[in-house]
């Protein structure tokens, strides 16, 4: 108990340290260019222009309403694989500044995740529009959206602690990663319905959490009915033991991060 009371006080004591990684994340990611931070915007509509146009008349997968099916899914995923491909290499590349300075070294994987979990509540805002000018509208279940959001913001944490730490010994995972992300696309029902992947291959999407999350996204907002709540506790609770369990990894590994560097 006193280990964990630490590790917040450590936070609150270092939270203006913690709040200006996050702008800096935010900003620094735009940093340069012409239309800055409406590149938050313009990238998944540029995602959903070619994913919209491709599914439906080109390979002709037949779903009403089409772009509001894959819009709710494909949000939430750009959250999570960004977070994960920024936050795999996020202590590498503060290797310099650590060698200098002390600060809680989780403070750079928490920063990330956060700046992420920001860009994506902004995003959210395009996702909205559509869900109205669509005519899909809102529902009552709207109000379970940030339950979602906080499972798979405490989730890609969880995975953000482990890889971070881990590719400071290891500085190939940076390049796995980016493949598995890929593949890993393609196993979680974004621009198809789960139904369609055949039988045999349906396990893959028990034992992959952001289907699972995808599928109550897309519960709650595309098709304006309760979530598999069984599933939702079972990945909240792998969640907070995955967060605990990779926190304790970082906090571990993080004694000889200096010495990579």
């Amino acid at each position: 108990m006193g280990d964990r009371m630490k590790v917040f006080r450590e936070l609150y004591q270092y939270r203006e340290l913690l709040k200006n990684n996050i702008k800096k994340e935010i900003r620094g990611k735009y940093k340069g260019s012409w239309l800055g931070i409406l590149w938050t915007f313009l990238n998944p509509l540029l995602m959903l222009a070619v994913y919209a146009f491709v599914f439906p008349y080109i390979l002709r997968v037949n779903v009403e309403n089409y772009t509001i099916f894959m819009i709710v899914a494909l949000i939430p995923w750009n959250f999570f694989t960004t977070a994960i491909q920024s936050g795999t290499g996020c202590v590498v590349a503060n290797g310099n500044i650590l060698k200098k300075v002390y600060f809680p070294r989780e403070i750079i994987p928490i920063s990330i995740t956060f700046s992420q979990l920001v860009n994506f509540l902004i995003t959210c805002v395009i996702m909205f529009v559509f869900i109205l000018v669509s005519g899909v509208g809102f529902s009552y279940h709207l109000l379970l959206m940030p339950l979602l959001i906080l499972i798979q913001a405490v989730l890609t944490l969880a995975i953000t602690f482990i890889l971070s730490a881990l590719t400071v010994f290891v500085r190939d995972i940076d390049h796995f990663v980016s493949v598995f992300l890929t593949l890993a696309f393609y196993g979680t029902p974004i621009v198809y319905q789960a139904s369609m992947l055949p039988a045999k291959f349906q396990w893959i999407l028990q034992f992959n959490p952001m289907a699972q999350l995808v599928e109550a996204y897309r519960a709650i907002l595309y098709y304006h009915e309760m979530p598999d709540f069984r599933m939702l506790w079972i990945w909240g609770i792998i969640s907070v033991v995955a967060l605990i369990g990779g926190y304790k990894i970082f906090k571990k590994l993080e004694k000889s991060f200096v010495e990579e560097f």
